[in-house]
């Protein structure tokens, strides 16, 4: 069964014992993982997770089938994750929903996966299948999605609160929840007493920062100065890490938008005037886009995700990892020729 966002959520914070299935492909990574992490709280903290690789489906496709209808350790809930699914995996999706019985739900991530494939087409036809495509949202979108997230933990975005999330968070689900659980903990919020959230709200918590604060470091990262990153960093002092890899995804992913007019033809100048970049911001943006290339700033973008998801668990390294990240990209940027 093909489900729709209101659907799937729903799904996932009730789970189904009928459902053997639930099937996140798509290029959003972040949502399928967060859907995913819902799911398995849902089943409760005890639940036991077992993962499968892809090397394991392929030599062994009856293993999904076998381990969904086996039994917990302890007797308790149990449930199986394949991360990377793709069409090779067809075989043991086939033999686990065609099982006599199967009393473990499976999640399976697919990025890779087309909604046009044989894989997703058979979920899609299956009755204890959910199949879910996740898309990162933008705009209107990401907006609604971040009203959403928070109505869901009490809270009632209030002006332009949804744009702002949304934008700071960059369509990221992850991100996305996690800020919206500290406003909700800001505010004392939750399903059952619902508060109102505000711009003043957001800033308290310090889950954005003005760019004028940040544009030197980044600008510095950008530029491959290496040997000036310390000092940048420092002079921010303590607390600002998730605020400047936000800016600092924010500033790559207008390099990429440039970066494509660039690629269809027009010139540094030309783009500048185009998508009338700030006076200041001029001459940094211009290096910037002489120097990266397409492909260079898509994975720069991904290194920054990654890197303020993982700075979201507790027990990560703090911001180390914030620091560590801005020097590898700065790294990367003084070998880099666009």
């Amino acid at each position: 069964m093909k489900a729709s966002a209101a659907q799937i959520r729903a799904a996932v914070d009730k789970p189904d014992p009928a459902t053997r299935l639930y099937l996140f492909h798509g290029p959003d990574e972040s949502g399928a993982a967060e859907l995913a992490e819902r799911l398995a709280r849902a089943l409760g903290p005890d639940a036991e997770r077992v993962d499968i690789d892809m090397k394991a489906l392929r030599d062994q496709p009856g293993r999904l089938a076998d381990e969904a209808a086996s039994m917990s350790l302890f007797g308790g809930a149990r449930y199986l994750r394949i991360t990377g699914v793709e069409e090779g995996a067809s075989e043991a999706i086939a033999l686990l929903l065609g099982a006599e019985r199967a009393g473990n739900p499976v999640i399976a991530i697919g990025p890779g996966l087309k909604a046009s494939g044989k894989l997703v087409k058979s979920a899609i036809a299956a009755p204890a299948a959910l199949t879910f495509a996740c898309y990162v949202p933008e705009g209107v979108d990401a907006a609604r999605l971040a009203t959403t997230v928070a109505r869901e933990q009490g809270l009632r975005l209030t002006g332009d609160l949804p744009q702002r999330l949304a934008a700071a968070t960059g369509g990221d689900r992850a991100i996305l929840s996690r800020e919206v659980e500290k406003l909700a903990l800001y505010l004392d919020a939750a399903p059952d007493r619902p508060r109102d959230a505000d711009g003043a709200a957001f800033d308290a918590i310090g889950a954005d920062l003005g760019d004028t604060e940040l544009f030197h470091a980044i600008e510095a990262v950008l530029d491959g100065r290496v040997a000036e990153i310390g000092t940048e960093l420092a002079q921010l002092g303590d607390g600002t890490a998730i605020p400047l890899l936000r800016q600092l995804a924010r500033r790559l992913m207008t390099l990429a938008e440039l970066r494509g007019d660039m690629d269809r033809g027009a010139s540094v100048d030309e783009v500048l005037e185009k998508h009338r970049i700030f006076f200041r911001e001029k001459p940094a943006t211009g290096r910037a886009l002489r120097r990266w290339n397409a492909a260079q700033i898509t994975r720069a973008i991904d290194r920054v995700r990654q890197t303020e998801r993982a700075l979201m668990h507790s027990g990560s390294a703090g911001e180390v990892l914030a620091d560590a990240e801005c020097i590898a990209i700065a790294r990367a940027a003084a070998r880099a020729r666009g």
